[in-house]
């Protein structure tokens, strides 16, 4: 597992974040970030940087970018927020079905999904900041036995 996509929907706020935890715990891995309707460009927000800040992340170089079928056919893995965000990945990309999985698989309390922040409180951004930790950490403990 040396290629690894996190996906959200804007690539501004979730999958930048789950990005740079995974970067910082599988290093020399090829690690990106993209988003099913990327805001493409645009840095991750404000509220994601702030508090990736306070966990020792910099998320400063981060620019959004539209998902494109290349990510998938070059990634080993797939990591998606949401159950619906997989279900249009692998509707769009049938051949990438079987590593397209959701961050929050793996949950305490069984799988779970990342809500979006976006255009919401700080409370939200630290919830889903907190909710992208849990996720990460159970893959990262995976991948290393697998690799």
């Amino acid at each position: 597992m040396n290629n690894i996509l996190t996906v959200c929907i804007g690539n501004i706020c979730r999958s930048p974040v789950a990005e740079a935890l995974l970067k910082l715990h599988l290093p020399g891995r090829n690690i990106w970030s993209a988003g099913l309707h990327a805001v493409v460009g645009h840095p991750a927000e404000a509220m994601a940087c702030e508090i990736a800040a306070q966990h020792g992340l910099d998320l400063s170089a981060h620019r959004a970018q539209q998902m494109e079928s290349w990510m998938c056919s070059h990634a080993d893995l797939v990591l998606v927020m949401e159950a619906g965000q997989q279900q249009q990945l692998e509707r769009l990309y049938p051949l990438a079905r079987g590593k397209i999985r959701r961050l929050g698989e793996f949950g305490p309390q069984g799988a779970f999904d990342i809500a979006d922040p976006y255009r919401q409180p700080r409370a939200a951004f630290e919830a889903s900041h907190s909710a992208i930790a849990v996720g990460v950490d159970e893959w990262v403990r995976r991948i290393k036995l697998v690799s």
